[in-house]
């Protein structure tokens, strides 16, 4: 895509490449604290990158058709990989995220109804409750600076737990907040034994992270005992995900889900639609903050308006595109991995049983032959008429296990960073460069100060 730019676009911090023949083991070393910095300059330059894990091949694909084929054409013939398994099975079970088989197929049909368009446009009440809420408290620290990120983390919670079951997450949220960054600091990491050994094999870590599990579903059941004792009324529309998701049934075999499989699809989604939108949206306000005149855009585009509709969100075409070049740039899910089955070739490359593929679109979104000026800014990219390749930016993955609930996390990531700059002026409290980190999700490696002053 070759981009036109008026101005000259700004370049966000990001960390410094590894060597290119940095060692196996200097990448391990370096892959618990931030998977990105292993990669070196040719994974940005190469279409196809080969190497070896233990005792099998291992490839990064850059390439969008051999992409394609894994994803699409021949998705049924990748598995998660052992790590992959360990790092999401504590807190998502055997949710839609992370079953193969059978297993997921009943739970995505099971599941669609519940993230229709419309069952989307239900929900955004809720979520323009709680960004009323949000402006009123934002408007009591105008004169402090100000931590966006925790404000994103706490805001997309509230979201999370009204949209799936109707009741605030003044009670539950801390709770549900330390779960969160307790699993993320150390739990949620790559260790050496998670790759080595097959999932059959229990590490030390698992052991630990077994006894999490334990207590983290206790905690969703709860959730999940306390929205039920506030009941349904026949004949009702369903007031929430959680209505829905409870009622759902798979429109084949008509079975629903059990309380367990409940647990597991309900701790899916409150995760997935908390944090990776509280991320998104604080990568959004950091990059608003580094571009004023762009920020002046988005402010501009709401032209004073209190939007509280789909109809409202769909007409923030500018407010979309910036939030697409900031998953762009800090795709929430920074590495897809997966193992083959069966021996393949998908595009030209030649994969064996049990090779290891790498799709990882941190580094796709920023590759040097599928993007022009691909580390910088430019969210008018995305309104131009040379749409990306439909494998070249892969922010919710693609194919058949695209996220299921991409179309809600868009709606409440527009509406909430149109509104959020519609309603104030953001810069930055201090000027120390901000660096992701590729751990579990796409996070900043601090949480920068921000000054905030009403429009």
């Amino acid at each position: 895509m070759n981009i036109a730019s008026v101005r000259r676009p700004i370049i966000p911090p990001t960390p410094p490449r590894a060597p290119d023949d940095m060692s196996f083991f200097g990448r391990v070393a370096v892959l618990k604290q931030n998977m990105i910095a292993t990669w070196g300059q040719r994974a940005y330059e190469e279409e196809v990158i080969k190497g070896r894990f233990f005792l099998h091949n291992s490839f990064i694909l850059n390439q969008p058709d051999a992409i394609r084929h894994v994803l699409l054409s021949n998705y049924e013939n990748y598995t998660r990989t052992p790590a992959g398994i360990r790092m999401l099975r504590p807190v998502l079970g055997e949710g839609v995220l992370i079953a193969e088989g059978h297993a997921w197929t009943h739970q995505r049909r099971t599941l669609a109804p519940a993230f229709t368009p419309r069952a989307t446009a239900n929900l955004v009440p809720h979520m323009t409750a709680v960004l009323d809420e949000t402006i009123t408290k934002l408007d009591a620290r105008t004169s402090e600076p100000v931590d966006l990120r925790e404000t994103m983390q706490r805001m997309t919670l509230e979201i999370a737990g009204r949209t799936m079951f109707s009741f605030g997450m003044d009670r539950h949220g801390p709770t549900l907040r330390n779960f969160v960054m307790e699993y993320g600091a150390r739990l949620g990491r790559p260790y050496f034994l998670d790759m080595l050994l097959p999932v059959s094999w229990p590490t030390p870590m698992d052991f630990a992270r077994a006894r999490f599990r334990k207590r983290w579903t206790e905690f969703v059941a709860m959730l999940i005992a306390e929205r039920r004792t506030m009941g349904k009324k026949d004949g009702a529309p369903p007031r929430d995900l959680f209505d829905l998701m409870d009622a759902a049934r798979d429109p084949e075999t008509g079975k629903g889900f059990s309380d367990a499989q409940l647990v597991d699809e309900v701790a899916t989604m409150i995760l997935a639609g908390h944090e990776t939108t509280a991320t998104a949206l604080f990568w959004a306000l950091y990059l608003l903050a580094l571009d004023p005149e762009t920020q002046e855009e988005v402010a501009s585009e709401t032209h004073g308006e209190h939007l509280d509709s789909m109809a409202d969100i769909d007409r923030q075409k500018f407010t979309r595109a910036v939030i697409e070049e900031t998953m762009r740039l800090y795709p929430p899910a920074f590495l897809v991995a997966r193992a083959a089955r069966e021996k393949d070739n998908a595009a030209g490359v030649e994969i064996g049983k049990g090779d290891i593929i790498m799709i990882a679109p941190w580094l796709l979104h920023r590759h040097e032959k599928l993007w022009d000026q691909p580390n910088a800014f430019i969210p008018k990219r995305f309104m131009s008429n040379e749409a990306p390749d439909r494998f070249a930016y892969l922010p919710f993955g693609a194919g058949p296990r695209v996220c299921i609930g991409a179309p809600f996390a868009q709606a409440e990531s527009v509406l909430a960073l149109a509104r959020l700059i519609g309603a104030f002026r953001i810069e930055l409290a201090d000027r120390v460069p901000v660096i992701p980190l590729g751990v579990v999700t796409t996070q900043p490696d601090h949480s920068p100060l921000f000054r905030i002053t009403r429009r």
